[in-house]
């Protein structure tokens, strides 16, 4: 598998340099959830492409992705040396694995105009939530 290469519709999360690193987070965290920060490094650091990752890259790519809700704390544990984070993935980075798994013309295609209907729905709502959530300038 290419992992800097988007088989659907181009998401967010998979864009720029951290693409294959965000995929490879992804598809580790999809085999089991939750896991540690180490857990994840130790998983990706096992697939070939990824051999020379560094841990502390992983690390940052974590907090970059829960920062922007891709991912998110399952639990806090306290351990010998501090506190341990467990993460999980959240149902915007499923739907983002999904979306980038899929093509457009693939999901689109015999869609009967109910379902049409209630996606597009979905999707103006969404739109709408996130422009009422942007801070107005005055």
């Amino acid at each position: 598998m290419a992992w800097d290469e988007s088989k659907g519709i181009v998401v967010d999360p998979f864009v720029g340099r951290g693409a294959a690193l965000n995929r490879a987070i992804f598809h580790v965290l999809g085999c089991k959830q939750p896991q540690t920060t180490r857990q994840i490094s130790k998983s990706v650091k096992s697939i070939p492409d990824f051999k020379g990752t560094s841990t502390s890259t992983v690390n940052k790519r974590v907090r970059d992705l829960e920062k922007h809700g891709y991912l998110k704390k399952a639990q806090v544990t306290q351990r010998v040396g501090g506190l341990t984070n467990y993460y999980e993935l959240t149902p915007q980075a499923n739907l983002s694995k999904f979306l980038d798994a899929n093509k457009a013309s693939d999901l689109f295609t015999g869609l009967s105009g109910e379902m049409a209907t209630t996606i597009l729905a979905d999707l103006i709502k969404a739109k709408e939530e996130r422009e009422d959530k942007k801070p107005s300038i005055l």
